[in-house]
């Protein structure tokens, strides 16, 4: 039997304690109103011109102070005002033509500031206003939405990769796969995480339904009413599927289901270890079979509800895969880093370097298929150039540059290197190293899906999303160690056990 030992646990709880302190920072510092929007955006325009204008002052040194001396000696004289003017074009050019994101959206909100001196100068004055305060009522649904967005990204993944290991179980038992019943207790312990944090996540989706946050804009109010200010036609013609009450249906449906299958499929495998018979196997089959059905159809929808639509303007055919691809190499890799790990700690005796070779060339596999369902669905967006489909990456590309192509290189380029030489999958120290990127990779592809939709540019990784990230791990280790504390790590009477404890290739 294995002993949650107290350092782990201990861990454990300091990671959910600090991950809870940042997620209520997070909270505390989110602006309140309007006019805490105007003032930060107010502070950055003057921290952005304090730079700049250092950075005009050291070229014009280096650069054109000999060129501006040669044409003042030769008794051409340039009116200040037009200096000055020459000089905002080109700052304003310069900043515009730039992908930096932060200058920007600095300029943004310089142009908003100068259109309402336009407006209190007399010029379309309340037009002007009106755009304004549209604009900081924007950015103040956007910084709001970043600690609940955190809070999202985290949960979700976190669940997600929980049910990639469901879903993996349910294929071996299927599969009636000899190699992996020695691994069947370490990825009933990493489900076990998936009840708990199903209820976590789906009480998040409850307030997003009462309108505690603005992840989902479908859900605004008159967004389905001709004439009002937030009518969409677009979306207007899906509010008959995207409406609160059959979305948090399909919800409950969805998490009830997975949860089921998970507390039957290891009720039935702990009383296969006392039966004389193998009836409780069959059972797990049959039950097996009929969860991988309704995972296919549910894990679409799912993707489309929790994840696409947040961007409701927007959908791919491919993102149904493409979503399961990344929770399922995540939860592959979560197998394998959890065995290692009870393997150093002296347990798991039958699993040898064939299993953890094994579980090794599913990572890289899945990878892969990952890496192909994400160009299939760049390159054919790309290609076709539809402004409404297109826009997606160029979002993503414009205000996302480094995680965008970073997750591609943790995703793809890094694992393939790796992982596709046969002996550094049974390397411990490489198969910890690669998982890690791995899992940290597509926390970062569930953060692209996200993010660019709820809180546009006003990114960056801060307190909220190291907090909320914290606190999931910590919960998860918790919960998933605790599991592995119930029962035995060897399934005795697994009809296919000894195979499996004899392993080798």
């Amino acid at each position: 039997m294995y002993t949650f030992s107290s350092r782990l646990k201990t861990f454990a709880i300091i990671l959910m304690v600090l991950g809870s302190l940042g997620i209520v920072y997070g909270f505390l510092m989110a602006p309140k109103t309007t006019a805490d929007v105007e003032a930060i955006l107010e502070k950055e325009a003057a921290e952005h011109h304090g730079s700049h204008a250092a950075s005009e002052t050291h070229t014009t040194n280096v650069g054109t102070h000999a060129k501006a001396q040669e044409h003042s000696e030769a008794g051409h004289s340039v009116p200040k005002q037009a200096s000055a003017d020459t000089i905002h074009h080109t700052d304003t050019s310069a900043v515009a033509s730039s992908s930096d994101t932060v200058h920007a959206r600095i300029v943004s909100a310089t142009h908003k500031a100068d259109a309402l001196k336009k407006t209190d100068a007399g010029h379309s004055g309340h037009d002007a206003h009106g755009d304004h305060e549209k604009h900081l009522e924007h950015v103040l649904h956007q910084m709001q939405n970043k600690p609940w967005a955190a809070l999202y990204v985290a949960c979700i993944f976190i669940m997600l990769l929980s049910l990639g290991v469901l879903v993996f179980y349910a294929i071996q038992q299927v599969a009636q796969a000899g190699w992996s019943p020695v691994l069947f207790r370490v990825m009933q312990g990493i489900t076990s995480y998936l009840p708990i944090g199903s209820v976590i996540f789906f009480i998040l989706l409850i307030l997003s339904g009462m309108h505690f946050n603005h992840l989902f804009v479908w859900m605004a109010d008159g967004v389905g009413e001709v004439g009002h200010e937030n009518y969409d036609h677009l979306v207007a013609n899906k509010l008959g599927y995207l409406n609160v009450p059959f979305w948090l249906g399909r919800a409950a449906l969805f998490l009830v289901g997975w949860s089921v299958y998970q507390y039957f499929s290891r009720k039935n495998c702990l009383l296969q270890d006392d039966a004389n018979d193998n009836l409780y196997y069959k059972k797990n089959f049959n039950i097996s079979a009929m969860f991988l059905v309704f995972f296919i159809v549910s894990e679409s929808i799912m993707s489309w509800d929790w994840i696409m639509s947040v961007d409701p303007h927007w959908y791919s055919t491919l993102f149904g895969w493409y979503v399961f691809a990344s929770f399922f190499v995540s939860g592959i890799t979560t197998i394998t880093l959890v065995t290692l790990y009870l393997k150093s700690r002296g347990f798991l005796e039958y699993v040898n370097t064939s299993h953890i070779h094994d579980l090794a060339k599913f990572m890289f596999g899945i990878s892969v298929f990952w890496t192909y369902l994400w160009f299939s669905q760049f390159m054919l967006i790309w290609y076709s150039n539809i402004p409404e489909e297109v826009t997606y990456f160029i979002t993503r590309i414009e205000n996302y540059n480094l995680p965008f192509f970073g997750m591609i290189v943790m995703n793809f380029v890094f694992p393939v290197l790796i992982l596709i030489n046969t002996d550094f999958k049974r390397l411990t120290w490489i198969l910890v190293m690669a998982g890690t990127v791995i899992l940290l990779g597509h926390y970062v592809d569930f953060f692209m899906m996200i993010m660019p939709a709820t809180v546009g540019d006003r990114w960056f990784i801060g307190v909220s999303e190291i907090g909320s990230l914290l606190f999931f791990i910590g919960l998860f280790i918790l919960v998933v160690f605790t599991a592995l504390t119930k029962s035995p790590l060897l399934p005795k009477r697994n009809p296919l056990i000894e195979e499996s404890k004899h392993f080798h290739y």
